[in-house]
Formats: structure tokens, C-alpha cells, sequence
């Protein structure tokens, strides 16, 4: 894992390397501190000499200065690396997700990535940070100062043999006991992310159907598990400090006795037993860095493993068969024995043995029952996801054949769900082409019918849009994702029951629109309304995943029950309303 994460310290390893130094420099020069304080001891104040004091004293003074030098240093190069560090992990781990197919991105849950992008990784940034700080420092105190301690006395120095395997023991089994719970920790803290996130998103649907107090217990429950798993943990990490505390007490405890026995058979200098409590305080201290540094690795073991699930992920569609060079130069679509599911391991398919032809610059109508497979089949020629049986061919060739760049630029979608970005009507127009003139968008908003409200909005295409575009309607958002498909003047064009939020004069007059002013573009509507398609020059009726009948609208009402069906419910239900 250490090797995987490793080369996202790039362009900081100097500062690692810089802050380590100081680290060590810090320890060493906080180590010579009590051996001159036992001088002063030993020598000044037992013959009294003022001179001697005062020298020692000075020097004790620098001793201390240039130790809180290197101690600043360690903290600024530690900051340094480790936000620099955790910058280049969310770089990478976006980096990746924008790479992700759809399937890709099903096996995460978008809260999951959030967490994933920022908690995890600021886990990763502290240790990287503490770890430099003191899994350095630590050690060279621990050495140093059970040398000079073994130096000052080795008979006293065996307390060490019983202090140090206790404290080790204790750091283990803390270890193995947190280790599972940080990982549990994190996932319920996905869980919480989840339950903001939804109730957010669909806040109006939780305000419209009253269910505030249902979403509050929700919320609760996922809270309080994330807390009781919080304290699970972090109680264990506390238990650990006042276990060392009553190990070192007991140590500085047996070293009093024994050493004011040394002293006071002379075999002992009073200074030499100061300074010895001086390291004896350094080792201990050194062993609890060490064993705070221990439970946070335990914990970034956990994060790591999680941001590693995301780094390795492998795309499930990559331009590994692309021919250099290869570009869109026609907008037909074939599909010859096209099967399709969203799981390998699934028994049935979504999609079953597809086969039609598009022509360039048709009009061709998708109808079919909810779950028929309607928009996972255009959902194949943009290559959001691949077919596993068959194949789907823009422009003559297999979508394969294509960089995902060049496809997908040659291909403008309108899907289901229609998505706007926080910021102004025209930062989401250019979405679709970023050069476009204003002139332009204005053509594609009147396209799109949306200039009916455009002159009402108070700045225009300056008017902010919100978050999400929460300040349109949904037609108006339909009609602004329709503008944004035209500007990009695609080869293909699909609109993924696109037009479901607006009335069926603003329907006809889209659909007018496209034919004038994209002539060559092949366009793929999805819809529930016949009216929507019946002057197309082709419709696929999809049923269980078939393409069960295609042709004009005249030719299914001759030939195809299922359409024949929806048209007289369509037409009754027209009937009644009138």
C-alpha cells in the first residue's frame, strides 16, 4: 500500500526530507539539554561556582533556541508535505472518477466518493504530518536516550526491561482491537453522507410528502450508529493513554526508589539521577508518540485501503482499441446482435440480441414500457456503457474504433435526468460549445423554445441559476439542456424522453426546430408520447429488452399490437380530457 501511495508524494519529498532532518535535530539537541543540566548540578552548585552556572546556563538557553528552530522547521516542511500530499491524492482519485464508465461508478456510492475524496484523504494528510513529526523524532529520543541512560547507570537502567515489553504489549493489543473499528467508522460515515445528500437533493419531494420527521429519525439512526461506532474506537485509543501513564508513574516511581538508594550509598551523583529522570521521562514519552502514531496508522490503513479501492478501480470502457486518428465523419447508428447487462453475473439481459440501422440525418422514435431498456440502448452508442455481446457501429465504424473524446464529441445527450451547474444560463450554454458568440446562444435557446422565458429572467443569459438549477422549472430546465445539446451541433443527437416537462405545442415546435436547423444530424428520441415520435422517419418499439417491431407510424399501426395499444390509450385518455 506504502508503494502504491508513494509516488503521490512527488514534488514534496524535499520537504519530507527537510522535515525529517529537523525532526531528528530537534530530538538530539533536547537530548544534550539534560546532560549539561546535570553539570550544572554536579559541578556548579556542588562548588558553588557562579561563573560555571551561568555559562551552562547560557548554553542550555542557545541549546533550547536552536531546538525550537529545527522544531518550527519540522512543523512548517511537515504541513507542507502532507497538504501537499493529499492535494495530489484528490487530484488523482478525481482524475480517476472522471475516467470511470457508468458501471464503474454504480460500485461506489456518491457519498462514498465524497468521503472518500476528503475525509479519507485528511486522515492520510495528519498521519503523513505526525508521522514526519514524530515517528521520526520518537525513535532517535527513544535510542539516544536509553544509551545515555544505560551511560548514566546500567544497573538502573533495567527498570526499562519490565517498563518498555509492558507498554509494547498494551500498543498491541490496542492495535488489534481499533483496527476493524476504524474501518466500520468510515463506512458509517458514508452512511450519514448518504442520508444529507439524498434528503437534500430531494428536498422538495421530503417537504411535498410531509415526511420531515421520517427523514429526521433516518438521519438519527445512521447518526447514532456512526457515534457508537465513534466511541467504540476512539475509547479504545483513550484507555491506552491512562494504561501508559500508569506504567511511566510507576517506572519514574521505581527509579526514585532505587536511584535515591544509589545516591544515597554515593554510587550515584544527584545530578546523574536528575538527568537520568530527564531521559527516563524522553523514553517514555518516545514509547506513547510511538504508540499514538501506531493508532493512527491504524486508522489511515483503513482510509488508505478505501482511496485504493478507488485508484485501482479499472474502467470498464477504454480507448485501448481506438485507431489513432479515427473520427466521427457520419451520424448513422447500426446495431448487429447487440446484448447487454449491467452485471456479468446477472441471468437476464437488459438488452437481448438488438439489431436496426439508422441512416444519417434521420429522425428515428425509441418507444417502449417502463424498464424495456430504452435508455440503456442509447445509453450504448456514447459508449457509457459497453455491449458484451455484439457490436454498435457510429459512422460505419465500431464505436471502439474511436477515442471516447471523439465519440462523445460527435454525440450530444439529453438525458432523463437533466443536470444544470451552479452559475449563470450562458456558463451552462457553453457547456455544449465554448466559443459559441452570443448571437448563437441566443439561436439555440430559441431552438429550444426557451427564449419564451429567457425575457423574463431578470439579467438574461446572466440570470444565476442556483444549484442544480433550482431556480427553473423543470420544463425550462428540459428546454435550457436541449439549448446546450444544439449549440454543440453533434453528429447524433438523443433525447432521452427529454421533453416529458413541457406541453405539446412546445413539443412540436422543438421538433420543428430540428429538423430546420439540424438537418444532418441524426436524432434518437426517447418518449412516452406517440405524438412525440409519429412523424419520424423510424420507430423501435422495445419490449423486455427486444426490439419487437420498427418502422413509420403508419406501418406499426398496421403490424404492431403493442403500439397500437399505447396509441388508443393515448388517444382515449386525449378523449377524456377534451
Amino acid at each position: 500500500m506504502v508503494k502504491k501511495l508513494l509516488p503521490y508524494t512527488k514534488g514534496y519529498r524535499p520537504w519530507i526530507a527537510l522535515g525529517i532532518a529537523c525532526s531528528a535535530m530537534d530530538a538530539i539537541f533536547q537530548l544534550l539539554i539534560p546532560l549539561v543540566m546535570a553539570d550544572i548540578v554536579d559541578i556548579g552548585v556542588a562548588n558553588a561556582d557562579a561563573s560555571f552556572i551561568v555559562r551552562k546556563g547560557f548554553l542550555m538557553v542557545i541549546m533550547a533556541a536552536v531546538a525550537m528552530v529545527f522544531g518550527l522547521g519540522s512543523a512548517a516542511s511537515s504541513a507542507r508535505a502532507g497538504m501537499g500530499f493529499g492535494a495530489n491524492l484528490r487530484t488523482a482519485e478525481y482524475a480517476r472518477v472522471q475516467d470511470f464508465s457508468f458501471s464503474n461508478i454504480e460500485k461506489f456510492s456518491t457519498a462514498s466518493l465524497v468521503t472518500r475524496l476528503t475525509s479519507d484523504v485528511r486522515v492520510l494528510e495528519m498521519t503523513l504530518m505526525m508521522s514526519m513529526r514524530l515517528l521520526v523524532r520518537a525513535p532517535v529520543m527513544l535510542v539516544a536516550a536509553l544509551v545515555l541512560a544505560v551511560r548514566l547507570s546500567s544497573q538502573l537502567s533495567r527498570v526499562f526491561l519490565v517498563a518498555i515489553p509492558l507498554l509494547m504489549i498494551f500498543v498491541v493489543l490496542v492495535i488489534k482491537r481499533v483496527g476493524p473499528l476504524f474501518r466500520q467508522l468510515q463506512e458509517k460515515t458514508d452512511d450519514v453522507n448518504l442520508v444529507v445528500q439524498e434528503n437534500l437533493t430531494g428536498i422538495r419531494v421530503v417537504k411535498s410528502f410531509v415526511r420531515e420527521a421520517y427523514e429526521k429519525e433516518k438521519f438519527s439512526k445512521r447518526n447514532n450508529s456512526l457515534r457508537e461506532t465513534s466511541e467504540k474506537a476512539f475509547g479504545a485509543v483513550v484507555v491506552n493513554m491512562p494504561l501508559m501513564m500508569l506504567i511511566i508513574y510507576g517506572t519514574i516511581i521505581a527509579v526514585m526508589w532505587f536511584g535515591g538508594k544509589m545516591v544515597f550509598a554515593g554510587t550515584m551523583e544527584v545530578g546523574g539521577l536528575t538527568a537520568f529522570f530527564s531521559y527516563i521521562t524522553e523514553i517514555l514519552i518516545s514509547l506513547m508518540m510511538v504508540s499514538m502514531i501506531f493508532m493512527m496508522m491504524s486508522r489511515s490503513i483503513a482510509c488508505a485501503k478505501r482511496i485504493c479501492e478507488v485508484l485501482d478501480e479499472v474502467p470498464s470502457v477504454t480507448d485501448a482499441q481506438a485507431q489513432t486518428g479515427a473520427s466521427v465523419e457520419s451520424g448513422s447508428v447500426d446495431f448487429e446482435n447487440v446484448s447487454f447487462r449491467y452485471n456479468d453475473e446477472s441471468a437476464g439481459w437488459v438488452l437481448e440480441d438488438v439489431s436496426f440501422h439508422i441512416p444519417t440525418g434521420s429522425t428515428v422514435g425509441i418507444l417502449g414500457s417502463t424498464g424495456s431498456g430504452k435508455s440503456t440502448l442509447v445509453s450504448l452508442i456514447p459508449r457509457l456503457y459497453e455491449a458484451q455481446q455484439g457490436t454498435v457501429l457510429v459512422g460505419g465504424r465500431p464505436v471502439a474504433d474511436y477515442t471516447m473524446e471523439h465519440l462523445r464529441d460527435a454525440v450530444s445527450v439529453v438525458l432523463q435526468k437533466n443536470t444544470l451547474f451552479s452559475g449563470t444560463i450562458r456558463e451552462n450554454l457553453l457547456w455544449g460549445n465554448p466559443d459559441a458568440t452570443e448571437d448563437q446562444l441566443l439561436a439555440a435557446c430559441r431552438s429550444a423554445c426557451a427564449d419564451e422565458f429567457l425575457d423574463r429572467m431578470p439579467e438574461g443569459l446572466g440570470t444565476d441559476l442556483g444549484q442544480g438549477g433550482v431556480n427553473v422549472s423543470g420544463g425550462q430546465k428540459q428546454r435550457l439542456c436541449i439549448a446546450r445539446a444544439i449549440l454543440k451541433q453533434p453528429k447524433i443527437l438523443i433525447l432521452d424522453d427529454s421533453t416529458s416537462a413541457v406541453d405539446t405545442a412546445t413539443d412540436a415546435k422543438i421538433r420543428d426546430a430540428f429538423r430546420r436547423d439540424l438537418p444532418g444530424t441524426t436524432k434518437l428520441i426517447i418518449a412516452q408520447r406517440i405524438s412525440s415520435i409519429a412523424d419520424a422517419d423510424l420507430i423501435l418499439v422495445l419490449d423486455k429488452g427486444r426490439v419487437v417491431a420498427q418502422g413509420s407510424h403508419e406501418e406499426l399501426m398496421k403490424t404492431c399490437d403493442i403500439y397500437q395499444e399505447v396509441y388508443l390509450s393515448q388517444q382515449e385518455g386525449v378523449s377524456i380530457g377534451g
